[in-house]
Formats: structure tokens, C-alpha cells, sequence
């Protein structure tokens, strides 16, 4: 990894802090504008009601990135590889198999979703590696 991974690494985060805040707040206040940003029809009710109970789990996703930036440590890295884990296919098999997603490039947006949980399930695994290098500074 370049020597500058860490830092990188580290301003992902804050960065992700501020995405899942947004998108928890959004999902849970205004869910049917959500999807539309996402690219999504209308929803019905139940489709709707359904995506709002996403909101809690990215405001946790918030949370988590939030104590990895403040606190800085290994299991804290760790904890947030194994919670973007968690998210590797759930963006990809939305995609796939809702066909509600009818904006050009909102299907291809949903498969990036899973491909940058991915680099970061990989990226914070790698930083909580490190060990007493992955907190805060060098």
C-alpha cells in the first residue's frame, strides 16, 4: 500500500461519516425522496415503510465510522471492516432484482455501492492491521 494509504483511508471515513448521516436522516424523513435521488420509481406504501427501516441501520453505520475517527482503534478498524462487510451484496441484489430502478445509471450506481463496501471492508480490515500505526497519527 502507498505511504499515504492511512491518511487516505482516514479521510474516507470522516467522509463516510457525513454519507450514512445524510442517507440515515433522508431514508427516515423523507423516504419516497430518497429513492427517488436513488433512482427508484414511486414506491408503494409497504415498499416505502420498508426502506425507512434502513435509516437506523445507516445512522449506526454513522456512528461506527464515527468512533473509528475519534477513537482510532484496532478493533474499532476492525468493527467497521466487518459492518461494511455486511453490506457487500446488499446494494447488488437490490439492483438486481427490483424493477423499480428505471433511472439511467441507478442500477449501476446500486453494483458501485457494493463494490466500494467492498474496497472499504478491505481498507479498514487493512488499517486495523497496522495495529498501533492505524490510530489516529502516524
Amino acid at each position: 500500500m502507498p505511504d499515504d494509504a492511512p491518511r487516505l483511508l482516514r479521510e474516507w471515513n470522516r467522509g463516510m461519516i457525513a454519507f450514512d448521516l445524510i442517507l440515515g436522516s433522508a431514508t427516515l424523513l423523507a423516504p419516497r425522496a430518497t429513492l427517488k435521488v436513488l433512482g427508484h420509481e414511486r414506491p408503494s406504501a409497504d415498499a416505502e415503510a420498508l426502506f425507512r427501516r434502513c435509516g437506523p441501520i445507516w445512522l449506526t453505520f454513522a456512528a461506527a465510522h464515527a468512533v473509528a475517527a475519534a477513537r482510532g482503534k484496532r478493533r474499532d478498524w476492525w468493527a467497521l471492516a466487518w459492518l461494511r462487510g455486511t453490506e457487500l451484496l446488499t446494494d447488488t441484489v437490490w439492483a438486481a432484482t427490483s424493477p423499480a430502478f428505471t433511472r439511467p445509471g441507478a442500477r449501476a450506481a446500486m453494483y458501485g455501492a457494493g463494490v466500494a463496501n467492498a474496497g472499504m471492508a478491505l481498507g479498514f480490515g487493512w488499517l486495523s492491521d497496522r495495529g498501533r500505526k492505524a490510530r489516529k497519527g502516524p
